[in-house]
This record gives C-alpha cells, structure tokens and sequence, in this order.
C-alpha cells in the first residue's frame, strides 16, 4: 500500500517536535540517568518522545506506539508509530551532533516509513515505501560498491557485539580490509552511518542487539537510497526481527558480504538463509 502524504506530513513534524526539544539540552544539561539496561538517557530523550507521543495522540488516536522511552501503547489500525527520541544518546551526551531521532511507520510489522533527523546540523532523510529516499528534500542514493575488499564499514561499537556475534564481524572486517589494519571500520555514529550510507559516503553497515526501535526507521531510508537491509541471514526486516541488522549499500555485493559474515570460524553460526534481491 503506497504511503500517504499525510503519514508523510505527520512524520516530519514530529521530527520538527523532537528536535525542537533536544537542541536546547545539547551540550548543556543534560540529566542524565543510568537506565536498568546500563544505557544512558537525559531529560532531553523524554521532552522528545514525550512531545511526539502528545502529536500522535491528538492526530493519530488509533495508531499504535512504541517508544524507547515510555513504552507501547496499543492501538486498533495494525499501524504502530515507533519512535527513538535520541539514538545515539552516548554521542549527545559528550556533545558529538550524530546522534539522531528515528520516526517509523510499522504496518502488520513491516516498516513502510522512516525518518533519521539530526537536530543540530538540521540534517533530515525520509524514506518510504514505493518512493525515493529523500535528504534534506533531494533525492538520496546509495553508491556502487566494485568489490568488499576496500569497502567502507561502519558500525557504532565493536563492544555491542555479543561473544558469538564477534567473530562474524571480525570475518567481515577482514574481508573489507583485505589484512590492511588501516583499512579497519568506521566507529561511532549509530543512526547517523546508515544515512550517510544512504547518501552514498560509507559501503556497509553492520551491528548486533538493536531493537526495533533503532532499525525500523533505517529500512526504508536504505532500501529508498537504493541500497539493501536485512538481518545476518539475509532476510528482510521485520518487527519479529532480532537485532542483528546489515545495511549495503550496492546490492550487487549482498550475497559478497553475507559470506564474509559467515566465514567465521568458532562462535555460533547463525544459518544462511535465502534471501531476495
């Protein structure tokens, strides 16, 4: 089903609320508590989805919601608005401007709509379904990638992988780097690499442990750009999905990179499914 312009709409004004909240806590105080996961959230992160919550209820009271911070409110369409105020809270609170806010619309848990803004630099990609991914109102494309070896991977922590899922990742940063240390991955950046990959400055994106509110946004922003996402199977991502996301840029190398992840001697293998292309 083609995404509406008002889904459209609605999306970036509630992007507009949330940054309009986050941008007077930026490199300012920031209250910032240690949540029971060990992750760290600010005052800023719940003035965001708070102020986007207060939106959708008045504009979309049937609609779903399922925010990082305060929680899941069920609705009665099959239409769930997930929201991430500030993915990349670490970087905010150090003050680096590549954390972003994540907006996504999950129909029958398939994410058709998204949204990465970031608030500071005033840097915003739209994607949806049937429709070209959009940056700051031009169109976004991915770039052509000619082999994995030399290819730019990112990833926000090698410290978020779990003890199986290290040894996949380290296969697949061997395959890009060729043996040349220099040519490692890209650290730091959370939400923010998967639209520079969409706008074609970075080749792969890997990580493990995301929930659904970090990838639901990023799916349709990547696949828009012309690029793939999927999980370490090669399977589409869903809301059943488990967290270990792959993001690439030139889907001529997808099936390239998906060995390369599965390469890995020791640690758990995690299958290798098919997948489309």
């Amino acid at each position: 089903m083609p995404i509406r312009q008002a889904d459209l709409d609605l999306a970036h004004r509630l992007a507009d609320a949330a940054g309009d909240a986050i941008r007077p806590y930026f490199r300012g105080e920031l209250g910032t508590e240690i949540k029971a996961d060990h992750s760290p959230v600010t005052l800023a992160d719940r003035a965001a989805e708070a102020a986007m919550r207060r939106i959708l209820d008045a504009e979309a009271p049937g609609d779903a919601i399922h925010g990082e911070e305060y929680g899941i409110k069920e609705g009665v369409t099959g239409r769930t608005w997930v929201l991430d105020p500030i993915d990349g809270t670490r970087s905010f609170t150090v003050g680096r401007a590549i954390f972003g806010t994540l907006v996504a619309l999950v129909e029958d848990g398939w994410p058709v709509m998204g949204v990465i803004d970031q608030p500071v630099q005033r840097e915003r990609w739209i994607g949806a379904a049937g429709r070209p991914t959009l940056f700051n109102g031009a169109p976004a494309k991915t770039r052509t990638c000619r082999e994995v070896e030399g290819a730019i991977l990112a990833t926000t922590s090698p410290h978020a992988f779990n003890d199986d899922e290290v040894p996949h990742f380290l296969a697949l940063v061997a395959a890009v780097s060729g043996g040349h240390a220099r040519q490692g991955p890209v650290y730091g950046g959370d939400c923010y690499n998967y639209g520079l990959l969409a706008s074609g400055h970075l080749d792969i994106v890997c990580e493990g442990g995301l929930a659904l509110y970090d990838f639901a946004a990023l799916a349709p922003i990547v696949e828009g750009a012309g690029g793939r996402m999927c999980d370490w199977n090669g399977d589409p991502l869903t809301a059943a999905s488990t967290g270990q996301v792959l993001a690439i840029g030139d889907p001529a190398r997808m099936d390239e990179v998906l060995e390369a992840l599965h390469a890995a001697s020791g640690g758990h293998d995690h299958g290798h499914g098919h997948h489309d292309h």
